[in-house]
């Protein structure tokens, strides 16, 4: 193999990887930032410089505790270690093809999207049975009137109720294989039946059941962005695409995906989680809920879809072009045979 070739290849697939891995950093580290009052690299750096100005000013500067500082340069360093650990494995793995990465990406694309199907399911029923049983006032038959009250807490539920939920979810899809879309979709179509039976003939209707209704389509439509993508199943306008040669529409999905694609999720990532008021952070630091009465308390949940579609996306994305790429220079197959149609984690282990 030519050594342009293996250099181009560690070359791609070095940016390739530490996209994936600033995607989670910046998402750990947005969660060190608002959730346990870490500095983040921004304020560790303007603490230096200000203790500069301050100095060459003569004037006092509040700067950051030793603590604060330590935490700062390992939120920094944490950055700039990964591409330095990942270029080294790279380089050590430098046989490894584009399309094998590529399937690798597709694969935790699809544990994300797998962990957040699971998640939506387990919360969307648990939320769904208390709400029914606090406005039916049963629930303090049960759980007693102290539990009751704090169950009417939504910061409490989301905490002790929602959060175990979701990290039992994330422990199912380490374990399962499908993605759930048809029993999501299922789901959707039987809550909808429930409320027109209710409502049109025994009269009866309450907030959390439209409540669940949206926590569930919301999630069907946003979660499957990346399987579909995957599947090249989004709406494309084919006036020239379709009449482009092998070579040209893998160059087109290559620069569609690094010029369009990749900038918008990390546009809605970082517009969504840069300050405490932003679109994704505000809900969820306070725990927002919907001001129906006693409907369910997931309209927090419901803002962390735009992470959840954002991350799967760019994961997907890169997974995409490393394809793409591939395709455009003709590289074969590690097992010299096509790709199966079929979801990324159920690809010969070989593959992976």
């Amino acid at each position: 193999m030519p050594k342009s070739f293996v250099m181009w290849n560690i070359v791609i697939r070095a940016l390739a990887a530490w996209m994936v891995a600033a995607l989670f950093l910046y998402l750990l580290d947005n969660t060190l930032i608002f959730w346990f009052d870490w500095p983040g690299i921004s304020k560790t750096m303007t603490h230096f410089g200000g203790l500069i100005n301050a100095g060459d000013a003569g004037q006092s500067f509040k700067s950051l505790s030793t603590a604060e500082v330590v935490r700062g340069w390992i939120q920094l360093l944490a950055f700039l270690g990964s591409f330095v650990v990942i270029v080294a494995l790279v380089v050590h793995t430098r046989s490894r093809q584009l399309r094998q990465d590529a399937t690798l990406y597709s694969r935790i694309a699809a544990f994300i999207v797998r962990a957040a199907f699971w998640s939506v399911f387990l919360v969307g029923l648990v939320d769904m049975a208390i709400s029914f049983l606090r406005v039916e006032e049963f629930l303090a038959v049960f759980v007693g009137r102290r539990f009751t009250t704090q169950l009417g807490i939504s910061a409490f539920r989301g905490a002790y109720i929602h959060f175990p939920l979701i990290m039992l979810a994330i422990v199912i899809a380490s374990f399962t294989r499908t993605l759930g879309f048809i029993w999501l979709a299922l789901l959707i179509v039987a809550a909808e039946f429930v409320i027109v039976i209710t409502r049109f003939i025994f009269s009866y209707e309450q907030a959390f059941m439209g409540d669940l209704v949206r926590f569930w389509y919301a999630g069907l439509f946003l979660f499957a962005s990346a399987y579909t993508l995957l599947h090249d199943g989004h709406v494309r306008v084919d006036v020239l695409y379709t009449n482009f040669s092998a070579k040209g529409k893998a160059l087109t999905n290559t620069f569609g995906a690094l010029l369009l694609g990749l900038p918008l999720c990390w546009n809605i990532l970082i517009q969504g989680l840069s300050r405490k008021g932003s679109i994704i952070n505000s809900p969820l630091l306070n725990f927002e809920i919907s001001q129906s009465g006693f409907g369910m308390y997931t309209k927090y949940l419901m803002a962390a879809y735009l992470l959840v579609f954002s991350a799967s996306m760019i994961v997907q994305f890169v997974s995409f072009i490393l394809s793409n790429v591939a395709d455009y220079r003709g590289d074969a197959d590690p097992d010299g045979q096509e790709l199966p149609e079929e979801l990324p984690e159920e690809l010969p282990e070989g593959n992976s």
